[in-house]
């Protein structure tokens, strides 16, 4: 538990660096496509994908909600 801690503890601080610079510097590429309206495909592909991603992870857990039951696992 101890370690995990540390990992966490490490890992939030590494992250903090990342969202400083990200406020300073744009991305050439992020505002050319906003001017020209295409970031609109970029997030309907990223919705896309999380919700195939939704469904499929519901359906496995309706599988083995049922085997479960089959097989009386509590």
């Amino acid at each position: 538990m101890k370690r995990v801690l540390q990992i966490l503890f490490f890992l939030f601080f590494i992250s903090g660096n990342t969202f400083a610079q990200a406020a300073e510097n744009a991305v050439p590429m992020a505002d050319k496509l906003r001017e020209d309206g295409k970031i609109w495909v970029v997030v309907a592909v990223i919705a896309i994908v999380f919700l195939g991603i939704a469904v499929n992870m519901l359906r496995i857990d309706s599988r083995v909600s049922k085997i479960e039951k089959e097989l009386n696992i509590k």
